[in-house]
């Protein structure tokens, strides 16, 4: 089913990538339910709501696409769900949600029209390469941010002082995810994940979250389940002429957001590592059906935003935390399988799947993401012409926190330094397109 010899992979490969994604990720399993409830939803059912709509999603990248990609509602997207839609605009959590699953939709629709897919094959390969290391720099980034290493208390960024047993069990599983790696040990990040969580219990830092039992979380379920097609849904968006304008701009920020996210994502993880190859990039240029990899994987993404929105949470998508999984060995949708049942056993044993710490997987996505940066090297840096779009695509993401806006950042630039060097016949009428869309969120987003 998964093509493992074609794919230059093996089951214990793919099983040990899996279970390195799912420790990568299994953090959203408590913070998002954390995040959304105050908005108002209740905990226990944006708790299961997080896990089915994670379940589904990929399952759908593992079964149908055959990637190693995990999907779970997204970081960035629920703080925006939250702070944003509903604090700052005053929609409530039901409209959020109505939203949320219109943005699914119009994602179906852009993929199934091969839109996203004209996009990817838009960018120039120098734009290419740069997110590919860009995702390394923002993976690392958000390893060293989840355990605090990086301290912004004083005004500016600064390293935190080594004095906090977490912060010395993130180096403890450095140094041992290094060494491990440097001897070629087969499953050494997992490994290492392991081993630090182990080393963490005397310290103290491995410890039980509090979280509700499975019979309480399905006992809440029906209080989101289903709620966009309530009247307090979908319904109630479209009943205020006056407020109609909001609605859509907000919808296009969530759309565009969670479009170039993916985007990203898959040219800076599959590209390098093989899993979109070349075979697969032909089977894209002849356009016919729905053939290729990346076909079936950004259609995967897609309906997962919209089944997620169903059951109670915001924009389900594609974990830049895969890279762990990808950077073990995983090639395949045996991966996301294996992601997916840890994800439906993490149901029923939630306090222990939490335990986990920060400083245990931390040290993984450092790792991964240090492995990414190779891509850097195909680009002519002494050439401003092509340093300046990379510089943007390739180091902003991570120093604002976001794949999309890195991506705008780089567009943006690179239709500068084309315009400024008299080429803009270069510049493929989608790049267009897609900066002129990106310049004009900015702006909707300043007016909010």
């Amino acid at each position: 089913m998964f093509k493992l010899k074609e794919n230059g992979t093996t089951a214990s490969r793919e099983v040990v990538a899996g279970l390195t994604t799912f420790f990568a990720m299994a953090y959203i399993i408590v913070v998002n339910p954390n995040i959304l409830s105050q908005s108002g939803m209740e905990w226990g059912a944006v708790f299961l709501a997080t896990i089915i709509s994670s379940i589904i999603g990929t399952l759908i990248m593992g079964l149908v696409a055959n990637v190693p990609y995990a999907q779970a509602p997204g970081m960035g997207l629920n703080a925006f769900f939250v702070y944003t839609v509903c604090f700052t605009l005053g929609f409530t959590w039901q409209q959020a949600l109505s939203m949320v699953f219109i943005c699914g939709i119009i994602n179906i629709i852009i993929t199934i029209t091969k839109l996203r897919k004209a996009i990817i094959k838009a960018i120039p390969h120098s734009l290419q390469v740069a997110i590919g290391g860009g995702i390394g720099i923002f993976v690392a980034y958000i390893g060293l941010l989840n355990v605090g290493i990086i301290n912004f208390s004083s005004g500016v960024p600064a390293m935190a002082t080594l004095n906090q047993p977490a912060l010395l069990l993130f180096v403890i599983g450095l140094v041992i995810i290094i060494v491990l790696e440097l001897l070629k040990v087969k499953g050494a990040i997992l490994l290492g994940i392991i081993a630090t969580t182990l080393i963490g219990i005397p310290m103290g830092v491995t410890a039980t979250a509090d979280t509700v039992s499975f019979t309480e979380a399905c006992a809440a379920l029906p209080s989101t389940f289903g709620a966009i097609f309530t009247d307090q849904g979908i319904v109630s968006l479209f009943n205020d002429a006056a407020k109609l304008p909001l609605v859509l701009i907000t919808i296009f920020s969530f759309s565009i957001t969670d479009t170039f996210d993916t985007i990203g994502t898959f040219i800076g993880t599959g590209r390098r590592s093989g899993i979109f190859s070349s075979e697969d990039e032909k089977a894209m240029e002849s356009g016919a059906g729905f053939k290729s990899k990346m076909d079936k994987a950004l259609f995967a993404d897609a309906t997962a935003t919209s089944i997620g929105a169903i059951f109670g949470t915001s924009n389900t998508t594609t974990y830049v935390e895969s890279a762990a999984g990808i950077g073990a060995g995983g090639r395949t949708g045996l991966t996301s399988v294996v992601v997916a049942i840890c994800f439906a056993i993490s149901a029923f044993l939630s306090a222990f799947v939490s335990a986990v710490p920060s400083a245990a997987t931390a040290p993984a996505l450092v790792i991964v993401g240090i492995m990414m940066l190779s891509s850097f090297k195909e680009i002519e840096w002494p050439n401003l012409e092509e340093a300046i779009p990379a510089f943007f695509a390739g180091i902003f993401m991570a120093l604002c926190y976001s794949i999309s806006y890195g991506i705008a950042a780089g567009f943006i630039f690179y239709c500068i330094t084309k315009i400024c060097k008299g080429q803009i016949k270069q510049i493929h009428p989608i790049l267009w397109v897609s900066t002129l869309l990106f310049i004009l969120n900015f702006v909707l987003l300043a007016i909010l």
